[in-house]
């Protein structure tokens, strides 16, 4: 079953509806809010999603724009109500980010993800085993198992029923790298190709072959909404960073998502790639 409705997304909800709304009646951020009497912070908070809205100030917002559609006030009253409480990721704080918490925030509320990781295999894919591989050294047992559950628990929300479409760009460096050794890998080519098989993931595998592109250096992430532009969230040298308006930068890594796409082996060639992979892991 879906779980229940995160306050972010109720929280995006009420963002994007209120922008549509304030640029309908013409007036900046500023404006809007000097009408109010707020500080231009608060509305600017608003208007991010980043914090949650009482239906008292719902309602100035709403008398300050026009919108007076009683079925409209009424299921953003709703939104004000459910934008309160906590993100099922606050639990996991001690090992997140400020900024991938910004990026899960969005990420709660997509309806198609794209990605690409020039050396792994992406987080939403991973097994628990191909996890723990990956974070073992330097860390102890209790922040691996964090890391672990948080993982987990990003993954099972994103093959909930009614989540995400997952388009996913697999280098073959990522497929040919053995973390954990030749069991762990076995087991992680195993569960890509049931994802595969069972239609719950595009999955292609980019070959080395395909020569240079532009991500050699950094993963990336296109997070794509019906009622909205994506989201781009990418990680490299220089950090991470999750643009939102800058739709000049996003559009150059949906040119390179497209670009990677084309280069990438189809759905059988990549079945019979990871069959092989599989093979070769098979113990003497």
């Amino acid at each position: 079953m879906p779980t229940a409705v995160d306050p972010s997304l109720n929280r995006r909800k009420l963002r994007l509806a209120l922008k549509a709304a304030r640029d309908k009646r013409g007036l900046t951020q500023r404006e809007a809010a000097e009408a109010l009497e707020w500080s231009l912070s608060k509305l600017i908070r608003i208007e991010a999603g980043t914090v949650s809205l009482s239906v008292t100030d719902l309602r100035a917002l709403l008398r300050e724009y026009g919108v007076e559609d009683q079925n409209v006030v009424a299921e953003l009253e709703e939104a004000a109500r459910g934008s309160k409480g906590q993100s099922w990721w606050t639990e996991y704080n001690d090992v997140i980010s400020p900024p991938f918490a910004q990026y899960l925030g969005y990420e709660s509320a997509a309806t198609n993800i794209r990605g690409y990781h020039p050396s792994l295999i992406p987080g939403h894919l991973q097994t628990a085993d191909y996890i723990t591989a990956i974070f073992e050294g330097g860390r102890s047992p209790a922040s691996i198992q964090r890391r672990l559950d948080l993982r987990m628990a990003r993954q099972d929300r994103a093959f909930q029923e009614g989540g995400p479409e997952l388009e996913m760009i697999l280098d073959e460096a990522a497929v040919r790298r053995q973390l954990g050794g030749p069991a762990v890998m076995r087991r992680q080519l195993g569960f890509l190709k049931e994802l595969i098989t069972e239609n719950k993931a595009v999955l292609r595998v980019l070959p080395f072959t395909a020569g240079a592109h532009d991500s050699l250096d950094g993963s990336f992430f296109l997070l794509g909404f019906k009622d909205d532009e994506d989201v781009l969230y990418k990680a490299g040298p220089g950090g991470v960073d999750t643009v939102r308006d800058d739709r000049a930068v996003v559009a150059r890594y949906q040119e390179c998502f497209e670009d990677l796409r084309s280069k990438s082996l189809g759905r059988e060639d990549t079945l019979t790639m990871l069959d092989e992979l599989i093979e070769q892991l098979q113990p003497a």
